[in-house]
């Protein structure tokens, strides 16, 4: 039997059911990464979820697969993901139009730590499409803004064509309690900003290193070594946080797909404290 919860007087959805959404909005970030907008259908309404969990979407006869959660956790009448166009299911995702049917289960997994960041200044390191799963806790940072201290943004890109959310970026540039630092690998002609890797940006960001938690998404390699200078500009290890979420299958840790080292991903994670996996995330081939 099918267990159902009250929130705020709707219905919520069971997370192991696959739950039809239907298609409110898309949105062309880049040439390979999109967003979709999911409004629930029939008698579940919301869908409450903590920053940096993720969902199992089905593209109906294509197959299923985890995708982050992007949008706004204070309203979980919407359910957004974003998501890169690089497998048969994404591709197939990317093809959906406004008002197609998506099965949604969830949400799974931890979460960033918001509520324990409160006090501290915090650190926002996103590599690429990594900012998406990072965008719900910026959104629940700014909406209490006055329980935190500093709040710095550091995103880097392959080239200026890659940087999402980028009418959102250009609002927040302009509030006066938020430090926001953009760099990409390759400059064009027509771009005037910071060139090189993220980690370039560590030395330079105004942050109180003892007083500071750290939120880190994107490529290994790059939460690895953003790690490293975090810690060498005075961050404590355990202060530093990072998404993992590679080849998580099932949600629940039963195909063993996304075993790193002695945790499930989907199961554990995604999100961790970065000393729980620093060994692990040293060793080549894991």
């Amino acid at each position: 039997m099918v267990e159902q919860a009250l929130f705020q007087d709707q219905l919520v959805a069971d997370p192991m059911t696959s739950t039809p959404f239907r298609i409110g909005r898309v949105v062309k970030e880049s040439y390979d990464t999109f967003t979709l907008e999911l409004v629930p259908q029939g008698r579940y309404q919301t869908f409450p979820f903590a920053p940096g969990q993720f969902n199992m979407l089905y593209v109906f006869g294509v197959g299923e697969i985890p995708i982050s959660i992007s949008g706004d956790p204070q309203h979980p009448s919407l359910l957004v993901h974003t998501t890169r166009a690089v497998g048969t299911v994404t591709k197939a995702m990317r093809a959906l139009k406004v008002g197609d049917a998506i099965g949604v289960r969830g949400p799974f997994g931890s979460a960033w730590p918001v509520k324990e960041a409160r006090g501290y200044d915090v650190v926002f390191v996103a590599g690429g499409i990594g900012l998406a799963p990072l965008r719900p806790a910026l959104y629940q940072v700014l909406a209490q803004r006055d329980r935190y201290g500093k709040i710095v943004l550091l995103y880097g890109t392959r080239s200026p064509e890659d940087i999402l959310f980028r009418s959102e970026l250009e609002k927040w540039r302009s509030r006066f309690d938020l430090e926001i630092y953009v760099t990409v690998d390759y400059a064009n002609s027509k771009w005037h900003g910071n060139v090189g890797v993220v980690t370039r940006l560590i030395p330079k960001a105004p942050f109180d290193p003892l007083n500071t938690i750290a939120m880190v998404c994107g490529p290994e390699v790059m939460m690895r070594f953003t790690a490293l200078e975090l810690q060498k500009r005075g961050v404590p290890s355990d202060h530093i946080y990072i998404s993992m979420e590679r080849n998580m299958k099932c949600a629940t840790g039963f195909c063993g797909h996304c075993q790193f080292g002695p945790t499930f991903i989907c199961k554990n994670g995604p999100v961790y404290p970065y000393n729980q996996l620093q060994s692990w995330l040293a060793l080549w081939e894991v």
